[in-house]
């Protein structure tokens, strides 16, 4: 489709919308593809009552039980399984081989190490910890930690294509934190640990391999199937200094059937006339989930560290109106956020109910 407009005020997308009016965003995969901006004199999230499924979703993580060791599947769908996990250090340890897909965890709090058959991998809080399908492994927390589980079902986790911006665009992978397998004999040395169950998960079933000798007994490895780490530090946001660019720059991770993406601190857009906020838009062909990390959430009411927001496709959304206004005094965003955006309609878990906050709909609702 060739491009075309109607109307006024039919300049650049976040530039130059009139005062008193509001731009919204209408595009195909994630605003990648074919897209349109709109201009009205009210944004399109002024609606007084919503009935259906479509309503947004508001989830405090935080308050979920502490199940220490058991992943607490929250969203899902045939590409994609999303978990809350608590680990608590232990004496005795078991590992873990995801037969049913990648495993890429997020540590939202906590530390500790993660020993693997290629080698020994470290985390800290903001760490991405990326385990391939059916690679063994045991985390080994530090200390209390809490990890945000995001399974591929679909496909293995790779780096997003960075076009005219070159391979090393938004993270460098030689800053990935790779598998130490001499570190790996040592740690196990240090802390008497002899791993002899190993836990397979399979169709959502667990089968327990026993062993009479440690399981992790690697003593060499090459190859380009390996487990890594990547800290949000050595994510360097890509941006405009003049307008605010699409969030599909901020793709961190790609796999058949969605996206995983990394919001970080970032300055705000200089233009006088560049809209700073995040824009009013209809994500029409995802599903986005958005898991908030840390800082000050400020296109949003009420939040804090650790909840998780499910806004459905066809669902209008974009800042709430405190927001718009508290902007004009920010030089800088300071919020860090996961986005998982889904091809698929994403199903939630019946535990979720007992932790959402039910009127969520309503914060953008003038007060």
């Amino acid at each position: 489709m060739f491009q075309y407009s109607q109307g006024k005020h039919n300049t650049q997308g976040h530039k130059a919308i009139p005062e008193g009016h509001f731009e919204e965003e209408q595009g195909r995969k994630g605003f990648f593809g074919p897209v349109s901006h709109i201009i009205k004199p009210e944004p399109s999230t002024r609606w007084v009552d919503i009935q259906g499924p479509l309503k947004p979703h508001l989830y405090d993580v935080v308050e979920m039980a502490k199940n220490h060791g058991v992943w607490q599947r929250m969203v899902f769908n045939s590409s994609v399984v999303v978990y809350n996990l608590w680990l608590k250090p232990s004496s005795t340890f078991e590992a873990t081989r995801n037969a049913d897909g990648d495993t890429l965890y997020f540590c939202h709090s906590g530390s500790g190490q993660v020993m693997t058959e290629f080698g020994l991998l470290e985390f800290i809080k903001g760490s991405y910890i990326n385990i391939p399908k059916c690679a063994t492994h045991v985390i080994v927390p530090k200390e209390e930690s809490q990890f945000l589980v995001i399974e591929s079902r679909s496909s293995f986790f790779r780096e997003p294509d960075r076009g005219m911006l070159g391979k090393n665009a938004f993270y460098d992978p030689a800053s990935f934190g790779k598998p130490d397998l001499d570190k790996l004999h040592t740690f196990k040395k240090q802390h008497h640990l002899d791993i002899l169950k190993v836990n397979v998960r399979r169709f959502d079933t667990i089968t327990t391999f026993t062993y009479s000798s440690c399981y992790f007994d690697t003593v060499g490895w090459k190859g380009d199937f390996w487990p890594f780490t990547l800290h949000i530090n050595d994510l360097m946001p890509v941006i405009s200094p003049r307008v605010h660019l699409p969030p599909s720059v901020h793709t961190t991770f790609v796999a058949d059937g969605f996206v995983v993406c990394t919001f970080l601190p970032r300055p705000l857009e200089t233009d006088a006339d560049a809209l700073k906020v995040p824009f009013y838009h209809q994500n029409i062909d995802y599903d986005e989930v958005l898991f908030y990390h840390d800082g000050n959430f400020f296109s949003r009411d009420n939040l804090h560290a650790g909840m998780m927001t499910l806004h459905p496709a066809g669902f209008p959304h974009g800042p709430h109106p405190k927001a718009v206004k508290a902007v004009e005094k920010k030089t800088h965003t300071d919020e860090v956020a996961i986005m998982i955006d889904t091809w698929q309609t994403l199903q939630t878990d019946s535990q979720l109910i007992n932790v959402e906050l039910p009127d969520y709909w309503k914060s953008w609702m003038t007060k």
